[in-house]
């Protein structure tokens, strides 16, 4: 008995003791490093005011938010706003077109900058490969405002795509009228905005590459393609991983102002998707509570699928977030 007695005792003084030192090491740590805290100081507050203290703000989708009475004072309704979404004629539709539109974009998006990336990555004439990077760099640097309005510009009844299209053989009608055609113009067109930009990060991850491996390679009888698939994408899958973990977990998150730039009335059957509803039914409608209980459904969605996905490329792929 006494020696059961003092074993809780012990314990317990062993579990103080290794809380103190684990304190005692942080203040030693704060200490020699102070100015590095000092540093990350304003970044820290910085999330904190804009990232986090916003965050009290998404109780509303649990109120019937009214203005007058503020956060605190509107009543709580629970999941009411929630139910009301989930059983709506929109939630389907908006959810099928969310998730098609970011499917599209893992799928033609996502591998083009690889593409264009192992492609450069072979040139051996730095003049021209600075050229085609300033030509697919630029259209990143255009706003969302002129890239949609050129858009528009081309596929209009007397654009110059609906006119080449026409050529061969198409129907000469205004592209974006068309519901059928607007997940083609949005895919499309964003590929030719991004694929330059978000090639970058491809192209310095390839030359951490060891060029001695190429050389062993070609030793050894290996072509240029056989080099690509069993040298360069595997030194690079690392950096593939992690762009697509990132990529999945804006799944829900198709860019607001480009859709609502683009789209129409007559489109909204395969246009209108989460992102335009929370802002027409928020701001336009002033539906503040059942447009944050939309947003709050969507990021919660994207954080989960973050999650799995990182748990997926850890136990397959032994790369992951964190």
């Amino acid at each position: 008995m006494l020696k059961s007695a003092a074993r809780p005792a012990k314990q317990a003084s062993s579990g103080a003791a290794q809380r103190e030192g684990f304190f005692a090491g942080i203040r030693k740590d704060f200490r020699r490093n102070r100015l590095i805290y000092l540093m990350i100081l304003p970044v820290l507050i910085y999330y904190l005011v804009f990232h986090y203290f916003p965050m009290y703000g998404a109780t509303i989708a649990f109120k019937d938010f009214n203005a007058l009475d503020g956060i605190t004072g509107s009543p709580w309704v629970g999941f009411k706003h929630f139910n009301e979404f989930f059983s709506s004629f929109y939630f389907w539709r908006l959810l099928k077109n969310t998730v098609l539109l970011s499917a599209y974009g893992l799928v033609f998006s996502f591998p083009m900058p690889i593409v264009l990336a192992l492609l450069l990555n072979e040139v051996r004439h730095n003049g021209y490969k600075r050229v085609v990077q300033t030509i697919t760099y630029i259209p990143h640097f255009i706003s969302i405002v002129v890239i949609c309005g050129m858009i528009i510009d081309f596929v209009k009844q007397d654009g110059v795509i609906t006119h080449i299209l026409t050529y061969l053989g198409m129907e000469n009608n205004n592209l974006l009228l068309e519901p059928g055609n607007f997940r083609s113009i949005y895919i499309i067109s964003d590929i030719w905005q991004q694929i330059g930009w978000n090639s970058i990060i491809y192209l310095a991850a390839l030359t951490g590459i060891d060029t001695e491996m190429f050389e062993a390679a070609r030793i050894d009888g290996a072509g240029k393609l056989r080099q690509i698939i069993s040298i360069t994408i595997p030194s690079i899958l690392p950096t593939i991983v992690i762009m697509l973990i990132l990529k999945v977990g804006t799944v829900m998150n198709i860019g607001f102002e480009k859709v609502m730039l683009l789209y129409n009335a007559s489109i909204y059957e395969t246009a209108d998707v989460i992102s335009t509803f929370v802002y027409r039914r928020g701001i336009l409608e002033a539906a503040y509570s059942y447009s944050a209980a939309v947003g709050l459904f969507n990021s919660v969605i994207n954080c989960t699928l973050v999650i799995v996905t990182n748990k997926f490329s850890k136990k397959f792929t032994e790369t992951s977030l964190w």
